[in-house]
């Protein structure tokens, strides 16, 4: 039996939970661990863990493999808790959406015999908490494994025979290259989608009949505005330089946008927009043709 403990029973620890469970049965024991009690006794009633607790002895003192889950900015410190209580040969990995700022720290305090193997699955939602946790939300999605943290081979393998379950589209990426592309795919647009909602709160004596004439097209653009805050505001302070290396970029396209507007010239507009169309019905083809057909 493998015995796996979450550290952050939310969304995503949560998630991970259902699915092992539904897929593993009683090959798999789970621990849990959160902040409150109601949300422990949520997640035993869910049946995303066997056994929550507050102890952190309890929780991990038997696992081979550790997954930690909680806003970036609190694994390092969850790592330093728990280290008197593992065994030897446990494998800790995460879903922290940021990866040089934890190695750099993690590599630092883990001893030999306790491996580190960094992960991101790139899945969620808008809502927070296990309660908005689903056995199917890593199915398809993307999932980041980073090799280059020293874990042997043998160590990976064991890992990825418990994460195959996730029926997840796994793929690797050093360390900095995942910072930089995840700066790209998911940690600007939530910034962005932020800035729209915030460009709303400043709209002044429009607001009201600006919120009148919300539609799908706002609703759709904004929705990742609604995730965690604390989750967002620990991915910033982590990836600082290539968010705001990607922020400068979006700064410039925009500034481009406002000088063809400023200048009415429609041919650079509709060449901007149908570039961006093509490419990006270009990925959604490609993604159909990938699920169909994944070989």
């Amino acid at each position: 039996m493998i015995r796996l403990a979450i550290i952050g029973v939310g969304l995503i620890g949560g998630s991970l939970g259902l699915c092992l469970k539904q897929a593993m049965g009683n090959g798999i024991y789970i621990t849990g661990h959160c902040r409150t009690q109601a949300s422990m006794d949520k997640a035993v009633e869910l049946g995303a863990v066997d056994l929550a607790s507050a102890d952190l002895q309890t929780v991990v003192g038997d696992a081979d493999i550790v997954f930690l889950s909680p806003p970036v900015l609190q694994i390092v410190p969850m790592v330093k808790k728990i280290l008197p209580f593992l065994k030897q040969g446990t494998v800790i990995t995460d879903a922290g959406s940021t990866k040089c700022y934890l190695w750099e720290r993690l590599s630092a305090i883990l001893p030999p015999d306790i491996y580190y193997i960094a992960g991101h699955p790139m899945a969620g939602r808008e809502r927070s908490g296990v309660t908005a946790a689903r056995p199917d939300l890593f199915r398809g999605k993307a999932y980041v494994i980073v090799e280059d943290t020293g874990a042997p081979p043998e160590v990976h393998e064991r890992l990825m025979s418990v994460l195959k379950h996730t029926g997840a589209n796994f793929t690797t990426l050093d360390i900095a290259r995942h910072d930089r592309c995840a700066s790209v795919i998911s940690h600007v647009p939530h910034i962005t989608a932020a800035a729209l909602v915030t460009l709303l709160n400043r709209s002044g004596d429009d607001m009201e009949s600006c919120i009148k004439l919300i539609g799908g097209g706002f609703k759709d653009t904004t929705r990742i505005a609604s995730s965690n805050a604390d989750m967002w505001a620990d991915i910033c302070m982590t990836n600082g330089p290539a968010i705001t290396r990607n922020l400068r970029e979006l700064q410039d396209i925009i500034g481009e946008v406002i000088v063809a507007i400023e200048r009415e010239d429609r041919q650079a507009m509709h060449d901007y927009f149908l570039a961006s169309k093509q490419r990006r019905d270009g990925l959604l083809e490609q993604a159909v043709k990938e699920q169909i057909d994944p070989n």
